[in-house]
């Protein structure tokens, strides 16, 4: 309950006094059940600016569910009235996960203005790659001019820098028209260091408890999970979209009979029912247990997806050869072959880098599609010391080889902006805390933890310096020409492969199958009567394989063609082949 919907209402089970201040005016509120401060009236009109006041404190604070701060996340709210939208998707029915391919995009790098009216102006570039799914870095509104958005402190207003509510309202309204679902990134497992004021209302955090990024929210409070269930509800029902990618669900500590994400699911699922649409549920979790992905009648969560690291690790060292830290493990090309046949390559195994076994196997009977594999995402890219993306350290015919390992991949493919046409532009850590004590903190602390491991503290970038953020956008001036032309045609002919060939989107794990060698640096990954061979190698490389090249990336970008004779496929150095395999050749 917020103002303007019918009345007034707020969570304060800490204030003995609630004062709505709204405009000139104001309103005690009235103590009711469980904490709750209301008062019946008339709804404001839209844009007026409110708050409320605590007790003796003459401070206005921001209303924890409020919709639109135009002035930043320490002023008033302003009322919105998000029913007044003239939505044009009524014949919208959705899209499922099955079959899809996700792009992940951050508003604010995504164009030159880096706003959500701008970004819909590149919908037409996403509509003609193929993908399905558009993902958002979290949107909610925090402190400062930018960052990668998992600062947010009320989450349930869109950031003013982005263009409010209404800007987002028209962004989905957009995508919908072009045949693109959205998927919204969330964060529920902490909030943002500056402008956080929900402490002050009520125990939203549970003290002396905190994850890696502040103090974990007690789960064990029914309002706190209210507004929680509340806010990812409303991302679907208000703002039309299509799906939530739950941020770093591991750090979500809940000892409630119920866990919050189970009872997310269950109110996700009705609500997708009463809609007539699917609704979608993905998370990231560093827990490698099938629970979260596996249905409710069988012990799990039933969420949709959860993100795969593991296939990211594994792919991510094939093309490197980069090995240290958590990539120790996937040293051999034995890790990309389990992740593709089994989906987590720790699922019970001994994990170097944890010093401690980890994870559990995903039962076969469980659709491959529920992992969402990539190559590249804002963390792989942005946690790293320059934000550097594949393509700084690997030439166009090793990003072909990426390329064609995630958009064949048995999981739903996921893309990060740029990626489909090998970006220059790297992908950095920006912030913008108008704190100086915090800023200085927040740089020194990520120029430190790189120097701890080894790197010239003088080539981190710092994270508060505003050429962090603009180093970041995306340069739409590169995909026109040379390797980035030819590699956006790949991704787009990838993309046409995998809806036209089933085998590409079957999703049972028995039609799956792989043979590696790290000797001859090679890879083969079977998808029912498709074959995908891949050669990391310097070399030609032969196959006792034959059939019809649907898809070589060496006569794309140079390698050479490959060659098929009767009995076998040789390929050219550092290409990859889509095969349809003669009938019981191979």
């Amino acid at each position: 309950m917020s103002a303007g919907a019918g009345g007034f209402g707020v969570w304060a089970p800490r204030a003995r006094r609630v004062t709505l201040v709204a405009g000139d005016a104001r309103h005690p509120l009235d103590a009711g059940v469980d904490g709750w401060w209301t008062r019946a009236g008339a709804p404001l009109p839209p844009g007026t600016r409110y708050g409320y006041l605590l007790d003796d404190d003459e401070t206005v604070l921001p209303d924890p569910r409020s919709r639109f701060q135009p002035e930043g996340v320490h002023a008033a709210s302003a009322v919105v009235d998000l029913g007044a939208f003239a939505w044009t998707d009524g014949a919208w029915t959705g899209r499922q996960l099955a079959g899809s391919v996700i792009y992940e995009l951050h508003v604010g790098t995504f164009t030159p203005d880096g706003t959500l009216d701008s970004a819909i102006g590149r919908l037409g570039h996403l509509v003609d790659l193929g993908v399905d799914l558009v993902e958002l870095l979290p949107v909610n509104a925090f402190n400062g001019t930018h960052n990668w958005g998992y600062d947010g402190v009320l989450w349930y207003a869109v950031d003013d820098s982005y263009g409010g509510p209404a800007a987002y309202q028209r962004f989905v309204d957009a995508a919908h028209a072009r045949g693109l679902g959205v998927v919204q990134d969330v964060v529920y497992n902490h909030l943002g260091p500056s402008g956080n004021y929900l402490p002050r209302f009520g125990p939203y955090l549970r003290e002396g408890d905190a994850n890696s990024w502040g103090d974990a929210l007690d789960l064990g409070e029914r309002a706190v999970r209210d507004y929680i269930i509340d806010n990812a509800l409303g991302w679907f029902s208000d703002f039309h979209v299509d799906g939530l990618r739950l941020d770093a669900v591991h750090a979500l500590v809940d000892d409630s009979p119920t866990h919050i994400l189970r009872e997310l699911a269950e109110r996700t699922d009705a609500l997708s029912a009463h809609l007539g649409r699917p609704l979608t549920l993905i998370a990231e979790s560093d827990l490698n247990d099938p629970a979260l992905i596996l249905p409710r009648e069988a012990g799990g969560y039933g969420l949709a997806a959860q993100w795969s690291d593991d296939f990211h690790h594994s792919l991510h060292v094939a093309l490197t050869n980069e090995t240290t830290g958590y990539y120790a493990d996937f040293a051999s090309l034995d890790a990309l072959a389990k992740t593709w046949t089994r989906g987590f390559f720790h699922d019970g195994g001994h994990s170097s880098f944890r010093g401690r076994d980890h994870g559990h196997p995903i039962p076969a009977e469980v659709p491959t599609y529920r992992l969402v594999e990539f190559a590249q995402d804002h963390d792989q890219i942005g946690n790293r010391a320059t934000g550097d993306r594949l393509g700084a350290t690997l030439g166009p015919r090793e990003l072909a080889i990426g390329a064609v390992l995630v958009l064949t991949a048995p999981g739903t493919p996921m893309l990060f902006m740029g990626e489909e046409w090998g970006a220059t532009t790297p992908w950095q850590f920006f912030t913008s805390h108008p704190e100086e004590e915090l800023g200085r903190a927040t740089a020194e602390g990520r120029i430190a933890e790189f120097e701890r491991m080894g790197w010239d503290p003088s080539v981190v970038p710092d994270p508060q310096d505003p050429a962090a953020f603009r180093r970041s956008k995306l340069d739409w001036a590169e995909p026109a020409s040379g390797h980035h032309a030819a590699l956006l045609v790949l991704h787009r002919d990838l993309i046409r492969l995998r809806r036209e060939l089933p085998e590409l989107t079957d999703p049972a794990f028995a039609a799956l199958g792989a043979a590696v060698s790290d000797g001859s640096r090679t890879a083969r990954l079977d998808r029912g009567g498709v074959s995908v061979l891949v050669n990391l190698s310097d070399g030609v490389r032969s196959f006792g394989v034959t059939g019809e090249v649907l898809l070589d990336t060496g006569a794309r970008l140079g390698a050479g063609a490959a060659s098929v004779s009767a009995d076998e496929i040789a390929l050219g150095p550092l290409s990859a082949v889509i095969l349809r395999r003669a009938r019981f050749a191979g």
